[in-house]
């Protein structure tokens, strides 16, 4: 279990609803305000 707001809770959180890219590369190889801010889109606003 990652550590809440962590890098890895965002990839978990991300993966829970099917993303497992950005533009062709893996969530693991970006930085986090760059999943967290993916992760506002997708999951909060669920746009």
């Amino acid at each position: 279990m990652a550590y809440m707001y962590s890098k890895g809770w965002f990839i978990q959180k991300l993966k829970e609803v099917n993303v497992t890219r950005i533009e062709g590369r893996k969530l693991e190889s970006h930085k986090t305000y760059i999943l967290r801010n993916l992760y506002e889109k997708k999951v909060i606003n669920k746009e």
